[in-house]
């Protein structure tokens, strides 16, 4: 009978520790027809009329106790196409691979992750960074910040403003030259309205700068930023949703102000269920004095599990 009581003293135990962990395994199988200006039709699934990357990845935490729990992500493209991993680094798992430290203090990133510049640009845009955004494609790096070997911090909220500072350290440049570099959001998003500002700057270096935000208005969302990557180009975005029952309609524009280049997003979106949504994306790509502007049609599904 003791021996019965420690045994299932034990399970007890061994039951609590894992009711305190979790892994989860999620992703996106996301699909499309794309018809490419100058290039044939094609199924494509992560590429630049989809909108998003297929991909799939694991994450879990543990609660450490007294507030604090310790995570992971690892996360891997895919492509639906063939097989094959596509990768967005150098390595198998090269969208993503992190761990963190979470508690009353903030969040605490350390590894391969998305970046303050990131979330900033992800505040305003309005097609959930979808990889047809006409803002990342003509603003490039500005929003999208350094990726790897970092280090990130993120206040808690406060009030609906919250910091996220960004590192990567001179030894940890993929580039070998030993240039450090450094990302500083900060984010508002409370009700109706949101906010963001972000600042990136490689050392010895030029600096991006970008600053944005969002308002409803019951169906309606107006978005605008103002963008200055490194380099001479510079110039703003504006864009406008509406909710029509059940379909999301959204018109974007990207304007480089020292290239005249003008790129153009027409977007619809229809939910099939909570997971499922059918879209039609067109994006009239603007090559400034260099070309002819480009038309580019994608019509896909995204499931995300």
């Amino acid at each position: 009978m003791k021996k019965t009581l420690i045994a299932l003293a034990a399970v007890a135990a061994s039951g609590a520790v894992f009711a305190q962990s979790s892994v989860t395994l999620y992703g996106v199988a996301d699909v499309s027809i794309a018809k490419m200006d100058g290039q044939t039709t094609k199924l494509s699934s992560s590429g630049t009329m989809n909108n998003g990357t297929s991909r799939w990845g694991v994450r879990g935490s543990e609660d450490l106790g007294g507030g604090l729990k310790a995570g992971f992500t690892f996360e891997q493209g895919l492509s639906l196409e063939n097989g094959n991993i596509s990768k967005s680094g150098t390595g198998e798992f090269g969208r993503a691979a992190w761990m963190n430290l979470s508690g009353g203090f903030g969040d605490l990133r350390l590894g391969r992750s998305l970046n303050p510049a990131f979330y900033a640009a992800a505040t305003w845009e309005l097609t959930g960074t979808a990889n047809y955004s006409v803002q990342t494609k003509q603003f490039g790096t500005a929003l999208n910040g350094f990726r790897s070997n970092g280090m990130m911090y993120t206040t808690p909220s406060m009030g609906g403003f919250k910091v996220m500072l960004g590192h990567q350290l001179k030894g940890n440049d993929p580039a070998g030259t030993d240039v450090a570099r450094s990302d500083l959001t900060g984010i508002y998003a409370n009700g109706p309205m949101a906010f963001s500002v972000n600042y990136n700057k490689p050392s010895g270096g030029e600096k991006s700068f970008h600053v944005g935000g969002r308002y409803t208005m019951g169906m309606f969302t107006l978005a605008g930023a103002i963008v200055d990557p490194a380099g001479d180009g510079k110039g703003f975005a504006l864009g406008g949703a509406v909710k029509a029952g059940p379909v999301d309609l959204v018109l974007d524009i990207a304007r480089d102000t020292f290239y005249k280049d003008t790129d153009l997003l027409l977007e619809v979106k229809y939910p099939m269920s909570k997971r499922t949504t059918a879209y039609v994306a067109f994006v009239r790509d603007g090559k400034g004095k260099t070309a002819d502007n480009a038309n580019n049609v994608g019509l896909g599904v995204r499931h995300n599990f």
